[in-house]
This record gives C-alpha cells, structure tokens and sequence, in this order.
C-alpha cells in the first residue's frame, strides 16, 4: 500500500534491478541442489540444464502450446515489449511485438506483457503488464481484447501472472511493478495489491488485498488450494489458501517461507510456479527453483546462479522450461505436469 509499505516498495525494488543487474555480469554456475532422497524421483540424478537462447532482458511467461508439429513454446520479455516463439529445430522468433503498452506517454519502464496463459480454446491469455490489463490474443488478426482492466472504476495496478480454474474462472494477481515507483506511484489508483478471479460473464472479484508483493500463482492438481507467492524480500513467502465452493479464498497460511533464503543473498524472490501431477511445486524463488512437496517440505533446488521468473511444462508434460533473467533454458524430469 501507498502509505504502509513505502519502504518495502522501495527496497523490493532495489532488490530486483540489483538482483537482475548483477546476474548479467557475473558467471553463471547452475547445480541441483539435493536436500531430500524423495527429490530423485523427480528430477533424475543425471539431469542437467539445458540453455537454449540468450540475449534477453527479462524473460517470463512461458507456456506451452501444442500444434501440428508438437507444440511451442511462447515467453514474454518484459522490457523488450515482445513475446518470443521457440520451437525445436527452428529457434527463437518474434511472435507478437509489442506485446503490451504501445503509446506515448508509459506509465512505467516494464512495457510489455508477463504472465501467459490459454484459455479453454487455445487462445492466449496475457498479464499486459504494460496496459494494466488482462487480455486475449486474437492471433490471425494479432488484436487484443480486454478482459478486465478496472477494479470497482479504479485502473488495475499491471497485472503481473495468471491462472485459469477448470471452470473457465481465470485468477490474476495485480503487484505494482509495471508502474514507476511501484506503490508510490502517481498513477497507481488502486490503494493495495490484490489477487482476483475473473468469472466467464466478466463478473471480476477482489479475493484478497492483504499480501504486499503478490506474484505468481497455481492450483493443486485438485483445484482446492491456490498458492501464491510474494516477492517480498522482507517476508518472501509463498501462500497457500482454500477454494471455497464459490470459487474464493479461505484459510490463507503460510505454505514456505523462504524470506532466510533471500537474507542469505540467494538471487531472486518468489515469483512463478507450476505444480506438477502429484502436487509438487516448483517455484521460482530465492537461489532458483525451489522444489517443494505437497505438504510444504523443501525437496531441494535447481540452482540457477541468478534470478529465476518462471517455469511451464512443455513437450510431453516432462521437461520444465524455464525463463532466467535473460536466458531461456529447459531440464528435463521424471515427473510430468498435469494434463499431459
């Protein structure tokens, strides 16, 4: 909030630009860091990271989309305004540019889109962090249509990550980040950060306006439990609530609480996530990917030496590609995401 969290603002911003700066001059030493013998049965004793592109500013969003051919991969770069397409055999291209805000007067230095996702029919759905909005591609006209951009009248603060319910429900959350001086900035509107659900007639509902940073988000293979998590580097935390039958939140706890790790100086903050078919997260977070058990143990890490965004399932549902600072990378595993 504007008034509350003046210095938590300033300071989760500092962290992230240092935190992004640095991983970019820095060497890059990546490990899997095992703490639990059940970690084995999901990323192999042999498994490596793979890197497939580099020369980015900030990568995020990935998600998988199957075609003729297999399937793509599809990522935002925040700053460069642009979603890219990496296929096997092909590379990387330019698939949407720019991806978010594209007139003269940006409310903020993160223009592009974050968050990405599909709906029921295959269309995608993005975080436009840079129109503070969300909204769905129309890809043969390569168009946007709003989905929802304003909370009770107020502008919604830039949408930040994404998830669709089975239902068709779709739950965001709305950080600052897209905007200059993040909670103290001159066109915030709205005077906290909240996470919402969008129903299909466009009924938008806050769900909870309590968490400082909220970030990325995912669903229990169940769809009972939301996780979120908060990139906060005074309370790096990732949440856990109950989905009522009515599609809100209850019971918010906390699931892990990595703000030691962050103290530490482990690069990154709790930011994207994915669970795989057995309820395991894994989560991008202090020191890289921090695989956590269904009850909330810490498996252990793939240790990326700098600040990690996000992660999706792709190719049969068992490689986990991975968006890193600037570099988009991918690691096979033994474990598979849901609906592969």
């Amino acid at each position: 909030m504007r008034s509350r969290h003046p210095l938590v603002a300033a300071a989760a911003l500092a962290t992230l630009f240092a935190l992004r700066v640095d991983a970019q001059q820095q060497p890059i030493t990546r490990t899997i860091e095992r703490l639990d013998p059940a970690l084995d049965a999901l990323v192999p004793p042999n498994a490596t990271i793979e890197q497939l592109a580099d020369g980015f500013d900030w990568t995020e969003g990935p998600v998988w989309r199957r075609d003729a051919r297999g399937g793509h991969l599809l990522f935002s770069d925040i700053p460069k305004n642009t979603i890219y397409r990496w296929k096997a055999g092909e590379g990387i291209s330019v698939w949407l540019r720019p991806a978010g805000y594209a007139g003269p007067t940006p409310a903020g230095r993160e223009l592009g889109s974050n968050g990405l996702t599909l709906d029921a029919h295959g269309a995608l759905v993005m975080a436009d962090h840079g129109n503070r909005q969300v909204a769905r591609v129309n890809d043969s006209l390569f168009t946007k249509v709003t989905l929802a951009d304003r909370y009770e009248g107020k502008r919604l603060n830039s949408p930040n990550d994404l998830v669709y319910r089975s239902n068709g429900d779709l739950y965001f959350t709305d950080p600052p980040y897209g905007l200059d001086g993040l909670n103290d900035s001159r066109v915030k509107e709205l005077p906290f950060n909240g996470v919402y659900r969008l129903k299909p007639d466009g009924t938008l509902t806050l769900l909870t306006r309590d968490l400082t940073f909220p970030n990325g988000l995912a669903f229990s293979p169940d769809e009972r439990t939301l996780y979120v998590a908060v990139s906060d580097p005074e309370r790096a935390v990732w949440m856990a609530y109950d989905v009522a039958a009515d599609g809100t939140l209850a019971r918010g706890r906390v699931f892990f609480d990595a703000t030691a790790l962050a103290k530490q100086g482990k690069p990154g903050l709790p930011d994207g996530m994915k669970v795989d078919r057995a309820g395991n997260l894994f989560a991008t977070g202090p020191g890289g990917i921090l695989v956590l058990s269904p009850q909330g143990k810490h498996l252990g890490t793939i240790a990326m030496g700098q600040p990690t965004a996000n992660c999706a399932w792709g190719d049969d549902g068992s490689t986990l590609y991975i968006t890193s600072n600037h570099q988009l990378l991918r690691l096979r595993l033994s474990t598979k995401g849901p609906g592969f």
